[in-house]
This record gives structure tokens, C-alpha cells and sequence, in this order.
């Protein structure tokens, strides 16, 4: 039987505190060398997909920067990063949403995604997120994923790993790769996972 994302999701955040789950960072720091890198203006528009209650969002803040969007399939999550957050969550615009479901009403700058994309497994679900982000990103992307030497599940659920290459080829008619790094996570259960970050310009197409 097939599960149902969004409950999957939920029950989560519900029954898993930060420290059980393995994705949790203490402090983003890859995705904010890279999010540096672009050089972007404190009024640039950045999504985080499928950002949870990740801390990436406070040290945007802490950035200065101005037009932060969370997006989570999981009301949880987020309900976590308020939380956190405390009058600071005002300054963000949170997003209810599974990504594959989402449609902006705007374009963005940059577009972070670290461990989101790589539960979509089938190709018509990969199609459509790449579709929604193609439309969506007016800049730069950020994407990070399990490589191919990192887990074969995550959360119990199966996930697609990347190489370099296999990435860069799933985005190649519309993005243009900067640079790609491979990283090794430590979970709060002290596991390794390898990861692979990669970031990507917009390719303007006429």
C-alpha cells in the first residue's frame, strides 16, 4: 500500500525529536558556504524546499537577510522553527506544501533544497519537481543529495542517490553546474552519510 506523504511526514515530526532523526545539522554549514558564494543582495528571494525545522532559516536571519520562504509537506515542521524562532518566524514566509504540489505566485533568486529531492524516486515525480523549479528559479540553485556511495534508505524510505554526473545530467537543459562537493554528515546517532552538494545557474533560456 502506498504511503501517504504527507502523513508519512507528520507523524514524523510528531513522534521524533531533532536528535532521531538523521538529517539534523547543528549548523548548516555547507549550504551557507554556498548560499555566500552567490554573493546575493539581504532583498534576494530564498526558498528553502523542504526545510522543516532545519536551522538553516536562522542563520539566514542572522544574514540579514530580508525574503526568506520555508517550504515542508509537514505543518509540524514548521510549527518547530516558529517555535524556535520566536517573534523572528514573522519575518518568514511559511509554506504548508508538498513541493511537487507547489505552485509559486513568484520567482526566487535562490533555491535550496538539501535531502528533499532525493525521495523522489520515479521519474514522473523528478520531471515535475524539476519543471516546477525550472519556472520557479530566476538565479541560482542549490541541491543536495545523497551520493552514491551515501544510504540506500533514509527515514525507512527509499531514496535515489546521485553521482556528479547522473545530477548534473538530470538538470543539464536547464541549469548549468557551478561546482559539486561531496561531504560526509555525521547523524546525531553518530552514522556517516555521504552527501553530495552541488549548485547551479539558471540558464536563460530565449
Amino acid at each position: 500500500m502506498e504511503t501517504n506523504p504527507k502523513y508519512y511526514w507528520e507523524k514524523v515530526y510528531e513522534t521524533k525529536t531533532p536528535d532521531q532523526v538523521g538529517w539534523t545539522q547543528t549548523v548548516p554549514k555547507t549550504s551557507l558556504n554556498f548560499i555566500k558564494s552567490f554573493k546575493l543582495s539581504k532583498k534576494s528571494k530564498i526558498i528553502d524546499i523542504g526545510g522543516g525545522d532545519s536551522k538553516l532559516v536562522d542563520f539566514l536571519l542572522n544574514e540579514g537577510f530580508e525574503n526568506i520562504t520555508i517550504l515542508d509537506i509537514s505543518e509540524k515542521a514548521l510549527e518547530r522553527a516558529k517555535l524556535r524562532l520566536g517573534k523572528k518566524a514573522k519575518k518568514v514566509n511559511w509554506i504548508v506544501s508538498n513541493v511537487l504540489d507547489f505552485v509559486p505566485d513568484t520567482s526566487y533568486d535562490l533555491w535550496h533544497d538539501r535531502a528533499a529531492f532525493h525521495f523522489l524516486t520515479e521519474q514522473f515525480q523528478i520531471a515535475k519537481y524539476l519543471n516546477i523549479a525550472q519556472k520557479s528559479i530566476q538565479n541560482y540553485l542549490v541541491l543536495a543529495t545523497f551520493s552514491e556511495k551515501g544510504p540506500k534508505k533514509c527515514s525507512g524510505l527509499t531514496v535515489q542517490r546521485y553521482s556528479e554526473n547522473l545530477i548534473t545530467e538530470k538538470l543539464k537543459n536547464n541549469f548549468s553546474k557551478i561546482r559539486c562537493i561531496k561531504e560526509n554528515h555525521i547523524t546525531p546517532s553518530k552514522s556517516t552519510q555521504n552527501y553530495l552538494f552541488c549548485s547551479f545557474k539558471k540558464v536563460n533560456q530565449n
